[in-house]
């Protein structure tokens, strides 16, 4: 994700987190603030880049301080090696306010920098068999069909129909469909340049 882009989901993700900790609908927050409810709802699913003083007119409204918001921007959490992302934990967003039956879902949101990505569709038979293998970069997996565990080092875990996965590709990894029917994953390699 490219920094301005990282940025501005940053923003708008913890407004958004700030406004529902304090159980406020966005039509209040607009009441409070003075800003619409159409442009906050784009700042916070991240389609725009508030300007300095409407972000700061938010702020003020939601009682918050400038310096601690962006307090932890730089501060990644140590990563583990992998993420594992369960259905019941996806955050449903809304994009276009004026959308009716689009359901975003977010899975996972994640900077990355100096890196290529590929998508593959991956089908895996009952019994199929394969050495664990490292690659690269990173990898990003989600569950369309089927239930499988992953070896991942030292882990086996469980993935059931929904769940994502993402995680280090140097780590020696493999699925292993343990059911008498196929599973399907889609995979997505971010491929990391030197």
């Amino acid at each position: 994700m490219e920094g301005s882009n990282y940025l501005t989901s940053f923003i708008g993700g913890k407004i958004k987190d700030l406004r529902k900790s304090q159980d406020l609908k966005l039509g209040e927050l607009s009441d409070i603030s003075g800003i619409s409810i159409a442009m906050l709802s784009k700042i916070e699913n991240g389609r725009v880049y508030p300007t300095i003083p409407t972000l700061i007119q938010v702020l003020n409204s939601l009682k918050a301080d400038l310096n601690e918001f962006f307090a932890d921007l730089n501060q990644e959490e140590e990563f583990p090696g992998y993420l594992l992302y369960k259905k019941s934990d996806y955050k449903s967003i809304k994009k276009e306010e004026e959308s009716i039956g689009f359901d975003y879902q977010m899975v996972m949101n994640r900077k990355m920098e100096k890196s290529s990505m590929e998508i593959s569709l991956l089908t895996i038979s009952p019994g199929a068999q394969r050495e664990p293998v490292s690659t690269n970069g990173f990898e990003f997996l989600y569950l369309i069909k089927g239930n499988l565990s992953y070896t991942l080092g030292d882990s086996t875990l469980s993935l059931e129909e929904g769940d994502s996965l993402f995680f280090n590709g140097e780590i020696p990894h493999v699925p292993v469909n343990h059911s008498d029917t196929d599973v399907m994953l889609l995979v997505i390699y971010f491929i990391e340049f030197n």
